[in-house]
């Protein structure tokens, strides 16, 4: 029986996550399967692997083929270069603490790097964050300064309006002292 491991998928259309299963080459893709060792979820940045390490490298040891995808996931969690740290254990090329030492040196480099690339994700959307406030504030500041200058032009509109009116009622109040000084004389 030919095994191979590869991806289920599952989820709803266009948020798919994928169990990594250990199967027969002839079921179906979301089938009947032998085990599953892990999942893989892509919708997060960066995508989330969960693998049982020792039995992907069970399995890869015995002989299961994984498709490119799935290689490139157990390239990426270090089980292929442990299998071929082991194939060098095996002809002599060096012992065992030699391979461990090699692949925890690995690993501490990988992580690392991992997360690196998680501290800059999230110092950019920080700064993305304090960008879209600051551009929030400046575009306040400008519909407040519009609205003070049209407040104000409202305001001098009123106040020359009062004074029109005050000029127009003046010379009438004047003509009415006028009227009535003479006849009161």
């Amino acid at each position: 029986m030919a095994t191979k491991i590869r991806l289920q998928r599952h989820g709803r259309k266009g948020y798919a996550f994928y169990p990594i299963v250990i199967a027969d080459s002839r079921a179906p893709r979301d089938g009947k399967f032998i085990e599953r060792i892990g999942s893989y979820n892509p919708n997060t940045n960066p995508a989330t692997i969960s693998l049982n390490f020792e039995r992907a490298l069970y399995w890869v040891n015995v002989g299961a083929i994984p498709t490119d995808t799935v290689r490139n996931i157990l390239s990426r969690e270090g089980v292929m270069l442990m299998k071929h740290l082991q194939g060098g254990v095996k002809k002599g090329a060096f012992t065992e603490e030699e391979a461990q030492r090699r692949f925890e040196a690995w690993k501490t480099e990988k992580d690392a790097k991992l997360n690196a690339v998680k501290a800059k994700l999230n110092e950019d959307s920080r700064n993305a964050e304090k960008a879209r406030l600051e551009a929030e504030t400046a575009k306040k500041n400008e519909k407040a300064e519009i609205v003070a200058k049209k407040k104000a032009e409202l305001a001098a509109k009123a106040a020359e309006e009062a004074a029109a009116k005050a000029a127009e009622e003046q010379p009438a109040a004047e003509a009415a002292e006028a009227t009535e000084a003479p006849a009161a004389e």
